[in-house]
């Protein structure tokens, strides 16, 4: 009777570390080591393609008015912001008035 408990929890353990393991590769979370560094970049996205904080009204992701809003921001990857050229000036790391 012993020895069936023993079996029982360490088929108990081995089904829980499976289930885990696969957990994580179907959630497809890669560490942040593997993740590219991004940076707000403020007027730089079309209407409605933002990534959030549009002004005053707005709420958040996709609710920019106007094509390169000074107040709403997209992600970009770190580094790239000033250098984007749009038909308004140059993205910028702070919002635009």
């Amino acid at each position: 009777m012993k020895h069936q408990g023993i079996a029982l929890a360490t088929l108990a353990l081995a089904a829980l570390t499976t289930g885990l393991a696969s957990a994580a590769e179907k959630a497809g979370d890669k560490p942040a080591a593997d993740k590219p560094a991004m940076e707000k970049c403020f007027g730089v996205a079309l209407a409605g393609k933002n990534d959030c904080k549009a002004g005053a009204g707005t709420s958040c992701a996709g609710t920019s008015k106007v094509d390169y809003q000074g107040n709403s921001w997209k992600n970009v990857p770190a580094g790239t912001c000033v250098s984007i050229k749009t038909p308004k000036g140059m993205g910028s790391l702070m919002a635009k008035s």
